[in-house]
């Protein structure tokens, strides 16, 4: 457990719970304490499915830019990789996520609730990458997953005015799943990723490599990949339970063991 970043877990969903208030500002500390909450994340057995939460009133309001005003280009090239890598290990959590997001998620908080599978926010929510008005650009992944997500004009759109987007446009161009009242957030986070839970554990990493993959390539690339991580499900248990289960029961009756 971090100073500013906990991980609980409680059945079976995993919280990786910021909490450096006021709002929650991501230094370099609370960038390495969420690497490390991604790696026990992904590693830990008993985790089936993640919450990435900023608490009841913010999410995350960016970087620390009080770390970054004296800054150079020698010591940014230096501070950049830590950063791609902790938003990256998010990203990479082999099990489903979800990021829980009330009031402010901007900039690098905008960014690492693009790390997450889904986002839940609150109807008080405000998301954007306002970094131009920095004089800079999105660093921790917004000129990538941003665009993937809600495609390329419309996060041109973000990225150039840095302007912010309420819950209901979020909602309407992508950029978040769910709006919900703000003392819901976290709950309806929580009910999401329930259903996974007791789902097939290395089917449900195997689909999430194969579509997080097949983004990053070319359809040939990906329908490879797809193949590679369909075949390799036949050596699980979780295979063999679901599909005894469909011939006996049929379909949804199954009780898979996670491996």
């Amino acid at each position: 457990m971090g100073e500013f970043v906990r991980f609980e877990v409680d059945g079976g969903i995993g919280t990786i719970r910021l909490d450096r208030p006021p709002m929650n500002a991501l230094n370099a500390q609370v960038q390495g304490e969420l690497h490390e909450a991604a790696m026990e994340a992904g590693t830990r057995a008993d985790v089936r499915a993640v919450v990435i939460y900023g608490g009841a009133k913010v999410f995350a309001a960016g970087a620390d830019i009080k770390e970054m005003v004296t800054a150079d280009y020698a010591s940014m090239v230096q501070r950049a990789a830590p950063l791609q890598a902790a938003f990256d290990a998010l990203a990479r959590i082999p099990k489903p996520t979800v990021a829980a997001i009330t009031g402010y998620a901007l900039g690098g908080g905008c960014e690492l609730a693009l790390t997450a599978d889904f986002r839940i926010c609150g109807d008080n929510a405000k998301l954007g990458q306002p970094e131009i008005l920095l004089g800079i650009i999105p660093g921790a992944g917004g000129t990538q997953r941003l665009p993937r997500l809600i495609g390329p004009a419309k996060a041109k759109d973000l990225v150039y005015s840095g302007r912010f987007v309420g819950a209901e446009e979020a909602l309407a161009i992508g950029l978040v799943d769910k709006v919900v009242a703000p003392d819901d957030v976290y709950s309806a986070a929580v009910e999401l990723v329930s259903r996974y839970v007791t789902g097939p554990a290395l089917a449900l990493r195997a689909a999430k490599a194969a579509i997080d993959g097949g983004l990053d390539g070319d359809l040939a690339s990906g329908l490879r990949l797809e193949t590679q991580l369909f075949t390799g499900l036949f050596a699980t248990e979780d295979r063999a339970i679901g599909m005894a289960s469909f011939v006996e029961n049929g379909p949804g009756k199954a009780q898979f063991v996670g491996r």
